[in-house]
Order: structure tokens, then C-alpha cells, then sequence
């Protein structure tokens, strides 16, 4: 679970600081910085995972796909900052394994890892330049000091079953030696000496290539953080039938859904059932959920029956209906954990039906009211909208305004994004200085409407247009127009 964030020289995330709750909602206009927000995450989480160039590789930029490493980096111009850092406040599963299957076992569940990346230019080499590792760093939180950082509300049964174990010395750090720049990993339990790296040399983040048997807890940090993802929820993969084959794990976009709700429902015989529940808050004519097993072709598909008894395939089924299916079977799954990030989720859905999807996203993050357990796993959600349907019913504290703000550096002006908190909400309260969302920005999504023109020309003539709004009939059931606006 991603606590808090610190960003700065990555695209136009200049001296961010953002903390997260179980849920948060990302708000603002087009192209301030809400998707650079994701990225930083991805990037992090890619980082944990594979060679330095091939994570920024990975990050998308404006075309799709990264194409020059030096564009994650904040310019203004053709004048490009020399770093990148990031910082990274989470909370990481107590156990699990590495890559070779062997069991770790976190010292301390409450961690801040820090990375700094340099640029460099190569002249031997024909290709773009490469990332150089200036500081890595992986200490742990006290416990004593877990409500000063959690700063959401929580209660003490689901801090105490979230955050775990004692350390008093960095699992990771960053030390100048002579004219050298060192990554010590340190080994845990008693005596053993650290590991030196010399961090010039490093092609990727010594959390990546870590093991159980000298440093679980880094083993632990990694698995977290590889679990940071980017929902890419596309209709075409939620419609294909999975083969028998498939993993039996809902993909980043969507693949394999007919598989995971399978695996599901072998393990419980109720999940069908609360499929149609839930997905009966957006369809009303809805009997049940399941999937049909063909063994001739080995295929699993994805149905729907209505109240007559008819059956819809995946394929018929709209793209909004996929995605909420989609998140209803992440929901159920008590596999799927980490942070889950999706962009715009109400696409698709009818306005009516948005406060379904909202709940919905809700219930998949962890109920910090309870013990963390099976049936309440360690599970995140940060979304981006656009829609003044769902900023208009998100929770107040759970809501990030994100706006282009303009910044005078080293004598140099440019456009950066600053997140905003609502007043009297749990960010503002225990954060000095936060900044608060302009009132005039945040009415421009609970009152989108703009007052009409007062006329047209149409056929060189003036023409008074009566739009929907203007209606007098609508206009007594609005709460915030009115025909003289």
C-alpha cells in the first residue's frame, strides 16, 4: 500500500508530495499532469522488476510508447534536469516468496524506499544516452511513528494487522567512498557484512535483484511494488474467451476474465451469485452470471442471463458492462492485491449508474475499519476522472485536485502540477501547509453548465438557442441553474 509519494524532475512532476488513502481520486482538467501521476508509479514499479532502460522504456509518453529516455526527465525547452527522484512511503506484505520460490518473511512491514536517477550521455555508444543510479535507499518506519504517517483515518485493530515488526538499521543505503558512490546492502539477522555495489556499474535498482535468503524484507518492498498497477481495461481483451490454458488471473487490460471467475468459483460456490448482486446495480434485468465450459474447444466464456432467460455472451455485452464486470471479479478475488490505478473508469457507464462504479471501487480497497485479513486484503485504488458525476460523489476527503501551477526556478518559468486537498479533510488537518483546491475550479464539475449564448445566427437572421438546460420544465429540478444565470 503506497502511502506517500514524493516526485520530483519527472515530466512535470516537480516537487510533488501526495499522500494516499485506500481510495483517492485524482481529478483536473486535460494535460495538467493527472496520467504523469500514474506513470511515476508505473516507473517505480517497473524499476522493481527490470533493467533501468527497459523500465523508463516502458512509461509511456504524449505518442504512446517511450521513445527517448531523456523525455521522463522535467525540461523546460531544450534545458532538462539533471535528476529524477522519487520517494516512496508503503506498506508491504508480511510474507511471501522470490523468485525462486523461497519463503521471505518481512523484519518490519512500514518502509520508505528513495531513488535518485542521473542521465548520462555516452559517446562510444550510437544509441540514446542511459539512467545512472546517484542514491538508493530502503530504512524502515517505527512503529511508534505509523499514525504520524498514516494519516487517513484508521482504527487501531487494522493498523495493528497492517504494520508489523521492528528494525533499527536501513535495509538499503548510499555511501561516498573516495571518488566512488556505493549501494550497501545490508544483510539481515545477526553479523554479516554489507554488500558493496559500486552504483556506476549498476544496470537496475539493487531492490530488483534481491533474494529470501540475505534480505527478505527487500524481497518483500519488491513484491509490493511490483504489484503497483496500471489498469488498461480494454473491451476487446474482456470479451475473448479464456483457454484452459490461460492464467487464471485477470490481466492488465482485461484478459482473462472468463478464467479468473472460473478459478473463483470452484473455490466458492456463491461467487456467481454475488457477481449478478453486484452487477444488477447496473443492469436491472440480470438473473445470473456464469461461465460456459466448452470442452470440445477448451474454452471458457463469459455469460449473462437476463430475467427471461436469455443469454448474452461477452462479445454482446457493452464496454462499460465489461469494465464493471471486470472490476467486480478484482473485488472478489482475495489474490488481487497492491495498488490498482484506472484511468477514467466511468467510461461506459450511464450517469445513473456512476455512484454503482464508485461504490464498487471502493469496496475493492481495504476496509480500514477491520483487521486485514482474507476477506479484507491489503488492497489500494487511485482513479483519474474527468466526470462531475463522480467528482460530484466522491468523498470529500478522498478527492486530489490536480493544476497546472506556474514556477519561477534559476531564473527560468514554467508550468508544473500541484494535488490540492478539500478544507477540513483529513489531508489538510494533518498536513501544514497543503495546498487547497480553488472553489471556482471545483465548481466547474458540480456545475458544468455554462450559461447559453444569447443568440445565433442562422441564415443571417439572430436565432435564440433553447438548449436541454434551458428548459423551464428542468429548470426548477436543477440545484444550481437558473435561467438567468
Amino acid at each position: 500500500m503506497l502511502t506517500r509519494l514524493k516526485v520530483s524532475g519527472f515530466k512535470n512532476l516537480v516537487d510533488v508530495d501526495v499522500r494516499f488513502g485506500p481510495f483517492t481520486c485524482v481529478a483536473g482538467a486535460n494535460g495538467v499532469g493527472k496520467s504523469n501521476l500514474f506513470d511515476a508509479i508505473h516507473f517505480l514499479s517497473a524499476l522493481a522488476n527490470v533493467p533501468l532502460v527497459e523500465a523508463a522504456m516502458s512509461v509511456r509518453d504524449e505518442g504512446g510508447r517511450m521513445s527517448d529516455i531523456r523525455s521522463l526527465f522535467h525540461h523546460v525547452g531544450d534545458d532538462y534536469d539533471r535528476t529524477m527522484s522519487f520517494e516512496a512511503e508503503m506498506i508491504v506484505p508480511p510474507e511471501g516468496r522470490d523468485d525462486l520460490g523461497q519463503p521471505a518473511e518481512a523484519a518490519i512491514t512500514f518502509l520508505r524506499y528513495a531513488l535518485d536517477l542521473a542521465y548520462r550521455f555516452d559517446d562510444s555508444l550510437q544509441t540514446q544516452g542511459y539512467l545512472e543510479i546517484i542514491k538508493e535507499e530502503l530504512v524502515h518506519i517505527n512503529l511508534g511513528d505509523a499514525r504520524k504517517h498514516l494519516l487517513f483515518e484508521n482504527k487501531p485493530d487494522w493498523r495493528k494487522s497492517a504494520v508489523k515488526g521492528r528494525r533499527t538499521s536501513p535495509f538499503i543505503s548510499t555511501e561516498i567512498e573516495g571518488d566512488n558512490r556505493i549501494i550497501k546492502r545490508h544483510q539481515e539477522g545477526a553479523g554479516g557484512r554489507p554488500l558493496k555495489l559500486l552504483a556506476s556499474d549498476l544496470p537496475r535498482t539493487t531492490l530488483s535483484a534481491t533474494n529470501a535468503a540475505d534480505s527478505p524484507t527487500i524481497v518483500m518492498a519488491r513484491r509490493e511494488m511490483q504489484s503497483w498497477r496500471l489498469l488498461q481495461l480494454e473491451p476487446s481483451a474482456l470479451r475473448n474467451p479464456s483457454e484452459f490454458s490461460d492464467p487464471s488471473k485477470l490481466g492488465v487490460d482485461g484478459s482473462h476474465l472468463a478464467a479468473t471467475l472460473y478459478r473463483l468459483a470452484r473455490n466458492d460456490n456463491r461467487v456467481y451469485g454475488q457477481m449478478a448482486n453486484r452487477l444488477s446495480e447496473l443492469i436491472d434485468d440480470v438473473r445470473s452470471v456464469g461461465i460456459d465450459r466448452d470442452d470440445r474447444r477448451e474454452l471458457l466464456t463469459l455469460t449473462i442471463t437476463e430475467q427471461d432467460g436469455t443469454s448474452h455472451p461477452a462479445r454482446a455485452l457493452s464496454d462499460g458492462t465489461l469494465r464493471f464486470l471486470a472490476l467486480a471479479v478484482l473485488e472478489l478475488d482475495p489474490e488481487t492485491q497492491g495498488l490498482l490505478c484506472l484511468e477514467e473508469p466511468e467510461n461506459g457507464v450511464h450517469p445513473e449508474h456512476i455512484p454503482a462504479m464508485l461504490e464498487l471501487l471502493q469496496d475493492i480497497a481495504t476496509d480500514v475499519n477491520e483487521a486485514i485479513s482474507l476477506d479484507n486484503p491489503l488492497r489500494q485504488v487511485i482513479i483519474n476522472t474527468h466526470s462531475p458525476a463522480l467528482v460530484g460523489a466522491v468523498p470529500d476527503d478522498s478527492l486530489l485536485y490536480a493544476e497546472a501551477k506556474e514556477t519561477v526556478r534559476n531564473g527560468q518559468r514554467f508550468k508544473s502540477v500541484r494535488y490540492s486537498c478539500l478544507p477540513d479533510t483529513w489531508r489538510q488537518k494533518a498536513t501544514e501547509g497543503s495546498s487547497i483546491i480553488p472553489k471556482g475550479e471545483l465548481l466547474a464539475y458540480l456545475n458544468p453548465i455554462k450559461p447559453a449564448p444569447d443568440s445565433s445566427i442562422t441564415n443571417g437572421q439572430p436565432h435564440k438557442v433553447r438548449r436541454v438546460v434551458d428548459r423551464d420544465d428542468l429548470q426548477i429540478m436543477l440545484p444550481f441553474m437558473t435561467k438567468d444565470e
